[in-house]
């Protein structure tokens, strides 16, 4: 007998998903995100990581935001395979990530990462290592800016040591 997850995986595993938004993701569209699953009752727990900017000091300057760019058709396709591999690890009802593009400013959110799942291990343990894969795998590059008008590529720090930036 089929599952809801493995129906759900089995409905979604084709298609490629566009994960970019213009611009910070608002409070709004991540509550509306959370409201869409109330009525999913086969959902037992859910896992949300929110990557925000930090107005971190850097050489005496402060970061006031950052521009996020990405080679969109690879790293849609990137995003894809890394969707399929939790998938197939976990057992996910569904996974929903969205990435920022443009000018996100420090203390906006620029990463949402949001796993369901019928327990929270799975739920909990995919949402961490989809974050840690977009850190290493996806081609999208961030362009810290300054007060001073200056800038300075981001680079992407692992988890274990101190980055400039969460997302």
């Amino acid at each position: 007998m089929e599952t809801a997850a493995s129906k759900t995986r089995r409905m979604t595993s084709k298609k490629i998903k566009n994960i970019f938004i213009n611009g910070a993701i608002p409070a709004s569209f991540i509550a509306q995100k959370i409201q869409d699953h109330s009525n999913k009752t086969h959902i037992g727990a859910h896992s949300i990581f929110l990557g925000q900017v930090r107005a971190d000091t850097i050489d005496e300057k402060k970061v006031t935001a950052i521009t996020y760019t990405a080679y969109e058709p690879m790293a849609l396709e990137s995003m894809h395979k890394i969707r399929e591999a939790i998938f197939e690890k976990y057992d996910l009802t569904c996974m929903h990530v969205y990435h920022s593009l443009g000018t996100v400013k420090a203390g906006e959110v620029s990463l949402l990462v949001f796993t369901s799942s019928p327990h929270r291990k799975a739920a909990i343990d995919a949402c961490g290592e989809v974050v840690e894969r977009i850190k290493a795998e996806l081609p999208v590059w961030g362009k810290e800016l300054f007060e001073d008008e200056t800038y300075q590529w981001k680079t992407n720090q692992p988890s274990n040591t101190t980055g400039n930036s969460d997302s």
